[in-house]
């Protein structure tokens, strides 16, 4: 979720929430209800939905990143309550709280943050040397480096070709299992120069370990995973009219966003047609709310990052 707000406290990193105004607006219908922001971020979004609030209004966020859960230390409203948690528990998650089921709204804000890209000690950039790591929680899972050092070429090549959709998956992976045999994979700096020197064809405008570092980095955080179980979990945690709104930042994320919706609102397609039944019946949990929506030109300028934005929105039936 790449974002630009104001500077955040922890560790001087500036994040900006994208489509920060398009998503609340589209978010919060019911100032009194309660609403789940599935990826806190550095709080951007919170901040914004409380705004729009009222007094008796309740905001539950979730993000998996100590760093964002001590960003949201600097929140004081007792209507805002923070978890640290992988947003596929989501559901679970709203249960403890009292609000699966009631919920108004559930935003999602789907990928790596800002800070998270700018911060060298969490190696989730090949344009700063950092520890190879890579993961959101990194108290929890496997590394980069970690599975660089243990997935067998074939492993990689697969993991490039479905989380990259990198043309010479084959080519790079062949190049980092023989780099390897030398010695292991550390820093990510080692990582883009190795990519940079097998890459054949480099895209104008974009570095060459740039689908490598997003591969490796949706493998480390089982990404598209968390997203598949944060859909389903979010349907059955909003109440009847509650809002569903997703913001993705590439095809990958924005493609299943785009089925599941599709999938909801259609229905039950091998039901007869033309024979009179109820939403309920033919299983149509959702309606689409207008179509995808993109940054504008002035918040792509203003924040570049922000430039392959889509967000979705729907709303529950029942």
């Amino acid at each position: 979720m790449p974002s630009s707000a104001p500077e955040s406290p922890v560790r001087g990193f500036r994040h900006a929430s994208v489509l920060l105004d398009g998503a609340v607006e589209a978010l919060v219908h019911d100032p009194a209800g309660a609403y789940l922001d599935g990826t806190f971020g550095r709080g951007g979004h919170s901040r914004a939905i409380l705004e729009r609030l009222a007094p008796e209004g309740r905001l539950l966020a979730i993000d998996r990143d100590p760093q964002a859960v001590a960003e949201a230390g600097g929140i004081t409203d007792a209507r805002f309550t923070i978890e640290r948690g992988e947003f596929a528990r989501l559901g679970e998650i709203a249960e403890r709280h009292g609000l699966h089921g009631r919920l108004a709204g559930v935003l999602l804000d789907v990928g790596v943050s800002s800070p998270q890209l700018d911060d060298a000690e969490r190696g989730f950039s090949f344009l700063r040397d950092g520890p190879l790591d890579m993961r959101m929680d990194p108290d929890h899972g496997e590394s980069a480096a970690g599975f660089l050092a243990r997935a067998s070429e074939g492993e990689i090549v697969r993991v490039f070709k479905t989380y990259g959709e990198e043309r010479f998956a084959r080519r790079l992976a062949r190049a980092i299992v023989a780099r390897r045999a030398e010695r292991p994979f550390e820093r990510t700096a080692d990582l883009a120069e190795v990519v940079k020197a097998a890459h054949p064809a480099w895209e104008k405008g974009k570095h060459p370990a740039t689908r490598v570092f997003q591969a490796l980095r949706i493998q480390v955080n089982g990404e598209l995973e968390q997203l598949d179980a944060a859909l389903e979990a979010a349907l059955e945690a909003l109440a009847p009219g509650g809002h569903l709104v997703v913001i993705s930042f590439h095809s990958l994320e924005d493609r299943r966003v785009k089925c599941f919706i599709r999938d909801h609102v259609r229905g039950d397609t091998d039901l007869p047609r033309g024979v009179p039944l109820r939403d309920d019946q033919l299983k149509r949990r959702l309606e689409a709310l207008g179509k995808a929506r993109r940054p504008s030109a002035e918040e792509v300028q203003e924040n570049p990052r922000a430039r392959s934005a889509v967000m979705r929105v729907a709303r529950k039936r029942y």
